[in-house]
């Protein structure tokens, strides 16, 4: 790869990432969930922040923006929302590339949890940091969007290489887990929620996870071949979705 991911738990349940250029040592962080942590891993490593890429606008991803950039000089880049709560100096939609040295991030539209989402999806190393699109077994909830726009959103990222690593922005994967062995008998399936329950048992991150294991068990890209489970049996794929992800909202375990 060319280049080095670093991560590390923010706040109750985020994750922060601080990524590197190997060639040129420029670093960017994928959002600002929680300024202390940031700052001791930077100077933990000695790299040079020299971005801030923020996915969208929300709070846990963008409240440590202003003073970050005070004590680093680094360039804000993220989707126009971002403004709603925090600095910004370059926006970007779908469709744009950014360089973080001699790194290519592309740049894609992920609307649904809020309107302006993007993902950053670094094509020549297999990686996309998703931000609170896609989860480890689940999505995230439609804040502001609606179910045809996140629909859209999952299978434009689920059309990525199945070997893409997703880099998620919370660790939800054990209560997704729970959710998904409601409607999914699947051996795949009880199998990762056995791993995922003994992994955070042990303390263990379960981010990142490969996208061909996402597609293989997570019911929010499988809600068509799982209608029937939401009663949605017989309608489109998006409707099916939309029911998957009620039944998301209102459960309880």
């Amino acid at each position: 790869m060319s280049i080095t991911v670093h991560q590390f738990p923010c706040r109750t349940d985020n994750y922060g990432f601080l990524v590197r250029d190997d060639t040129t040592g420029l670093a960017a962080c994928i959002d600002t969930p929680e300024v202390a942590p940031i700052m001791r891993e930077l100077e933990s490593l000695g790299w040079r922040l020299a971005y801030i890429f923020n996915t969208h606008w929300h709070g846990d991803h963008t409240g440590g923006n202003a003073e970050i950039q005070a004590a680093t000089g680094c360039e804000i880049i993220g989707p126009a929302e971002v403004r709603k709560n925090a600095p910004l100096d370059r926006e970007v939609s779908g469709g744009e590339r950014i360089m973080l040295g001699d790194t290519p991030f592309d740049v894609m539209a992920v609307g649904g949890h809020t309107l302006q989402h993007v993902a950053y999806n670094l094509p020549n190393d297999h990686a996309a940091f998703v931000g609170d699109t896609m989860f480890a077994l689940g999505c995230g909830r439609l804040t502001e969007g609606d179910a045809p726009q996140m629909w859209t959103s999952l299978q434009r990222l689920a059309a990525l290489p199945d070997d893409t690593l997703i880099y998620c922005a919370h660790e939800y994967t054990a209560s997704n887990a729970r959710f998904a062995l409601t409607v999914d008998d699947a051996e795949a399936l009880k199998q990762r929620a056995l791993e995922t329950f003994a992994a955070r048992e042990r303390g263990e991150p379960t981010v990142p996870s490969r996208l061909g294991l996402e597609k293989a068990t997570n019911p929010f890209l499988r809600a068509p071949l799982l209608a029937a489970s939401v009663g949605a049996a017989g309608l489109s794929d998006v409707e099916a979705f939309a029911a998957m992800r009620k039944a998301k909202d209102v459960f309880a375990g």
